[in-house]
């Protein structure tokens, strides 16, 4: 039996027709991006919508994903790291990813928390004059002045309880200053009376920032670091000039400097994580496991962190509201927020036990060293992020 030419062509299947050809090489195309050339078939040119979606899932992979990640990420201690090293990863937010999207959502909400309990009530320039009030009867007055206004706000219908506390927290900083400045007014008059030098106004004492052991100048006592080039002193010294600024102004409104610390948090943490990985690679040194998989346990141990600091502050919030709408829900509240605390350093030690599979004494140990040497870590992390913000803020 003959077969015609025509019978013998091969015809291309229905698909590979149906294909679009890449833009760049012409090579058809079989999914987002070209076998050929890796050209994605989207471009700029379309849609704000499609675009502002496609920023947002490269910055926070938000999708499905997310919500398959955090129930485990908080209630079952290394399930998300065992699931990683075991290959089963793209049903999960990555770890980076899960790290990074709670660290921002958690500094937002902290931040938001901070601003309603300190809704403040902010007494500061009100009680200011205290301070150099020049006789005891003028102290009473600036004092009494100073008072009527915090009794007046606390006497206001339906005053949240976090507002109460911190009106009650305002008044005792106030009355401590008045006993601190009648103290004064007394040795001074004593000191004047027996025609003896009276004590330094503290009123008039100003911030001094020690050099070499003598307090900086930018004139007379600049700081000047001798194989330093001579544009890193002059740095030096104005971020100087700038920390004394702030620790004057930090002293009047603290909030300014609680927002620049808050802010730095962030890339603090970030600096910090892979050193608590080497705390991980040094404890388990026998085990043989590469740094990044004690990357990987630090990334999903800070993810947790940040979701424990996140559900604090919107605790901190719902109280704040519910003291006033449902005020019988704040003890409840409070046990909520109790067992937040409690879960934190009870998870981070099952992580530990279940990702590195050892017996509980081994794990106590291990455990209690890297909690120890990294609270040290934090700590010397935050006294720089508070230094930064002194200086640069």
């Amino acid at each position: 039996m003959t077969t015609t030419a025509a019978e013998s062509t091969p015809t291309p299947p229905p698909s590979a027709a149906a294909h679009k050809a890449c833009a760049n090489c012409g090579a058809p195309m079989h999914g987002p991006y070209c076998y050929a050339c890796g050209q994605p078939e989207k471009g700029m040119i379309r849609q704000l919508a499609s675009v502002m979606s496609d920023v947002l899932d490269t910055i926070f992979n938000i999708d499905s994903r997310i919500f398959r990640s955090i129930f485990p990420l908080y209630f079952r201690p290394g399930y998300l790291t065992i699931e990683y090293f075991a290959g089963r990863r793209v049903r999960y937010v990555t770890p980076f990813r899960l790290f990074f999207f709670l660290c921002i959502i958690a500094i937002i909400a902290m931040q938001g928390a901070l601003n309603i309990d300190g809704q403040a009530f902010n007494f500061g320039e009100a009680d200011k004059g205290i301070e150099s009030a020049q006789n005891e009867t003028d102290l009473d007055a600036r004092a009494k002045t100073a008072l009527s206004g915090i009794d007046t706000a606390r006497a206001a219908p339906n005053m949240p309880s976090a507002a109460i506390k911190s009106l009650d927290k305002a008044a005792a900083t106030i009355q401590k200053k008045v006993d601190s400045r009648r103290e004064y007014l007394k040795s001074r008059d004593a000191a004047v009376a027996k025609g003896e030098k009276p004590p330094k106004d503290p009123s008039q004492e100003e911030e001094t920032l020690m050099f070499d052991g003598t307090p900086w100048d930018p004139a007379a006592h600049p700081i000047k670091i001798a194989w330093l080039p001579a544009f890193a002193n002059a740095e030096l010294n104005d971020m100087a000039g700038r920390a004394k600024e702030n620790i004057i102004a930090a002293k009047k409104n603290p909030r300014h400097l609680i927002d620049a610390l808050f802010s730095r948090l962030p890339w603090t943490l970030g600096l910090l994580m892979p050193l608590f990985a080497v705390l991980l690679k040094i404890v388990y040194i026998f085990k043989r496991r590469l740094y990044m998989e004690h990357l990987m346990v630090a990334l999903h141990s800070h993810a947790f962190i940040f979701m424990s600091l996140l559900l604090l502050a919107l605790i901190s919030m719902i109280n704040d509201w519910a003291s006033t709408s449902v005020p019988a829900a704040e003890s409840l509240l409070n046990l909520l927020r109790d067992a937040v605390w409690i879960w934190l350093p009870v998870y981070l030690f099952l992580m530990q036990k279940r990702v590195y599979r050892q017996g509980w004494i081994m794990t106590t140990i291990k455990y209690s060293i890297v909690g120890i040497c990294y609270t040290i870590i934090i700590s010397i992390g935050l006294v720089g992020a508070l230094l930064a913000s002194l200086a640069f803020a």
